[in-house]
């Protein structure tokens, strides 16, 4: 644990976690300053004069520039200029994640992922509770880290969903139980377009893991078996179990004969059949998969992992089911931000698709779902910043290309679109802050567009 009394600490960024970071450096003896290079919301405003925490918007300044070192919230870049200065004069910089790990007293289990860490935060989340576990939930999934840091216990674990921007900056973070679900490319923006550096942040999640601690990883994507390998050799390695849907593993979870199979220390158990699983798609499959191993590393009963393979009812905006109108379903995967989350979501069906795409992009490469575009899709509605990219890349992969200048004109166009037995599905593969506010934002506009046909 570092002194921080009477410090003179800055944190960048002034949004939920920046403050949360804040909020936490204050009530451990530091004096925080929050610099925000954009204007701070008024309530946020508010929230920090009365907990007497000095800050700045639109500008860092010299005081911001200052500091003993610098905690970096998740949506402020390394390649800003705060983030260069404290670089480039030899100071620290420390995610919110990793300043939180600091005063953690639980076990950690982090996911992360490109696709599908949500889903799996909020699984496991699902899975202790039904083992008799009172976890706690937070990270990139909502709420900071550093919000619930101090309610942590030695008996009870802390279950973590974290991005890549979260773990760009881990000194000492330590999860007892990491997973890594798979890795495409996303927020490309962010890494200099370069997969490789984009992966390389992934990867962190590994660093300072021993063999008191476990690995799991989706060995089916060729980045992870690499890295699992090279893990391998490490000294004092964490103890690793690969998952696959498609072959038999040594050590973690398959499928034989359509059963979900554990086998652990050379230990084979046949856990359940796979059609049992509550949720449908061949990545929710390999969801569960990584899901089970953890709660194995975690000594939960196979009991209670089946019973939670079952019951576990997937998380809003992902595949979600807003309504079924004149014989048309409409799907809300508004947290589908990447393309990888879109192929996914384009092979959960085997009935003709409308589908919405577009928004803000992020060095996508649309022609990426070229082959199930062909198979499923026969109109895609455009929207956002993305429209003339989309159309360039993938405008004669459809039969009909439109285009909607809102979330209820392109509802609209799509009833139009639709017929009886087909899907009209939102799965966007960009981020929504060209539009909208946020993900869930887009996600709810498009469900009330579509209880309002």
């Amino acid at each position: 644990m570092r002194n921080l009394e009477g410090k003179h600490i800055v944190v960048a960024g002034a949004a939920r976690s920046g403050v949360a970071a804040a909020l936490l450096l204050k009530r451990n003896g530091a004096i925080p300053f929050v610099s925000d290079y954009g204007s701070i919301e008024s309530t946020t405003v508010e929230k920090l004069k009365a907990e007497g925490i000095d800050f700045e918007q639109n500008q860092h300044s010299e005081k911001a520039l200052s500091g003993e070192f610098l905690v970096l919230s998740p949506g402020v870049p390394t390649s800003s200029t705060i983030a260069q200065h404290y670089q480039k004069t030899g100071k620290e910089i420390f995610s919110e994640i990793e300043l939180a790990s600091w005063f953690c007293s639980s076990p950690i289990v982090a996911v992360t992922g490109s696709n599908g860490k949500t889903s799996v935060a909020s699984w496991l989340a699902h899975m202790w509770k039904k083992s008799g576990q009172n976890p706690i939930l937070a990270g990139n999934i909502g709420t900071a880290f550093s919000e619930q840091v101090e309610h942590t216990l030695p008996e009870e674990d802390v279950i973590l969903e974290v991005s890549s921007f979260q773990l760009d900056h881990i000194k000492s973070f330590h999860p007892k139980i990491s997973l890594i679900l798979n890795i495409t490319p996303d927020h490309l923006d962010r890494y200099d377009n370069d997969f490789d550096k984009y992966a390389a942040s992934k990867l962190n999640i590994t660093k300072n893991q021993t063999a008191s601690d476990w690995f799991i990883y989706n060995v089916d994507d060729p980045v992870l078996s690499d890295h699992a390998s090279r893990l391998a050799n490490r000294e004092n390695a964490p103890q690793l179990l690969a998952f696959s849907s498609q072959n038999e593993v040594m050590n973690g979870a398959f499928v034989r004969n359509g059963n979900l199979i554990l086998k652990i220390n050379n230990k084979e158990e046949e856990l359940m059949q796979i059609g049992e699983i509550g949720l449908l798609g061949q990545h929710n499959l390999q969801n569960g998969m990584a899901t089970a191993l953890a709660a194995r590393a975690s000594e939960i009963k196979n009991e209670f992992i089946s019973e939670s393979l079952k019951t576990f009812e997937g998380v809003t905006h992902r595949l979600e089911q807003v309504r079924t109108y004149k014989g048309v379903r409409y799907i809300n995967d508004s947290k589908a931000t990447n393309v990888n989350a879109v192929w996914f979501a384009l092979r959960s069906f085997n009935m003709p698709i409308v589908l919405i795409l577009g928004g803000r992009d992020k060095g996508n490469d649309y022609l990426q779902l070229e082959k199930e575009l062909k198979e499923k899709v026969h109109t895609i509605i455009a929207i956002g910043e993305a429209r003339e990219k989309i159309k360039n890349q993938i405008g004669n992969t459809v039969p009909h290309l439109l285009e909607a200048d809102s979330m209820k004109e392109a509802v609209k166009a799509a009833k139009k679109a639709a017929k009886r037995g087909e899907v009209v599905l939102l799965s966007p593969a960009c981020s929504s802050f060209d539009m909208f506010e946020n993900y869930e934002d887009r996600g709810n506009q498009f469900k009330q567009a579509v209880l309002d046909l």
